[in-house]
């Protein structure tokens, strides 16, 4: 069985602890902003659940554009590594870190 979306990004991010990544996604119709940095994931946008189980970025869900950033996130002021990576272009970087 393959491993969930956010579950990679969120093991990407326990594999590079010093890295945010800004996912935008639309999720059942409706954008969305997640920030994923040490393993965890929550949206900018929206309640994030208190179950750990229940996903915020579920598969089904259209992801827009990834930005890679310098931890921890500060939105006055963000730096970034990389912008606008699509998940066809993450897939070496998250396959490099072994996830």
């Amino acid at each position: 069985m393959p491993v969930a979306i956010a579950k990679r990004l969120e093991q990407y991010t326990e594999k590079n602890p010093r890295e945010v990544l800004l996912v935008r996604a639309e999720i059942d119709g409706e954008p969305d902003e997640i920030a994923i940095f040490k393993g965890f994931s929550s949206s900018l946008m929206r309640a994030t659940a208190f179950d750990p189980d229940v996903p915020v970025l579920p598969d089904d869900a259209t992801i827009l554009e990834i930005d890679r950033l310098v931890g921890p996130y500060n939105p006055a002021s963000p730096q970034y590594i990389e912008r606008g990576l699509s998940w066809e272009t993450i897939q070496p970087l998250l396959s490099a870190a072994g996830v």
